[in-house]
């Protein structure tokens, strides 16, 4: 990437969330003059999710800085092998190995207060008998273990409009990890009560990435966005020196 050629930076939501949770930072992207796409990540299954915003990257012209909040983190590990990615940076996120899953790597640490929180609803699977499981967040415990540092009400607001996640992201296992092939950036959320922050500790850790530490909630975007914006520029600027 030469440095007259700005990235388009792609924004991968996580679980119970969607591209709004990047709306603090998408704004001040666009003033630095950079190109940006906030796709709305379908949350059915890692291998899906992966294929789906691999095909928004592919047809992005030019450089693309991926970056990835929460289970965001898993779908860029993936989707980040294609060719024009030059750079990944993980928001509160999961860096997964190659033929892991999300299951597996959080069970390797004490659980979060996310984890006696969850609901699990079932939903229809076209073309088959067996129904799907939604994974959602109680919605009277979402602003505590989700976005305690954010507003309250726009805290309420996303615990009523999250959008869950099917059981099936937990048990796929990541067939690529793209962070063996391109410069990395993690940041953890301290105060992160829906990821331990020992899970994205380890695998930033375990990847070599460039890492920094905010005393945050999960939704780190909302609560802090000078701070990733200025940790997606930092990523912006390594890669194009």
């Amino acid at each position: 990437m030469s440095r007259s050629e700005k990235p388009t930076v792609v924004l991968v939501h996580g679980a119970f969330a969607d591209a709004s949770s990047y709306s603090a930072v998408i704004p001040e992207l666009l003033r630095r003059g950079l190109r940006v796409v906030a796709p709305a990540v379908p949350n059915r299954s890692l291998i899906g999710d992966a294929a789906y915003v691999a095909s928004v990257v592919r047809q992005i012209d030019g450089p693309v800085v991926l970056v990835g909040h929460s289970y965001g983190g898993a779908v860029i590990t993936v989707a980040g092998v294609e060719e024009n990615v030059e750079a990944l940076v993980y928001l509160s996120g999961y860096a997964l190995e190659v033929g892991e899953s999300l299951g597996e790597l959080q069970g390797r640490f004490p659980d979060s207060d996310l984890a006696a929180a969850l609901v699990y609803t079932p939903f229809p699977v076209e073309g088959s008998d067996t129904p799907g499981t939604d994974v959602s967040v109680q919605v009277d415990k979402f602003p505590a273990i989700f976005a305690a540092d954010v507003d309250p009400e726009l805290a309420r607001v996303l615990a009523v409009s999250q959008r869950p996640l099917a059981a099936q992201a937990f048990a796929d296992v990541a067939p690529a990890a793209a962070w063996k092939t391109k410069p990395s950036f993690g940041l953890v959320s301290s105060s992160d009560h829906t990821i331990n922050p020992d899970v994205e500790r380890f695998g930033y850790q375990r990847a070599g990435m460039t890492t920094i530490e905010v005393d945050s909630s999960h939704l780190v975007m909302l609560a802090h966005p000078k701070k990733v914006v200025a940790f997606i520029e930092q990523a912006i600027d390594t890669t194009s020196a």
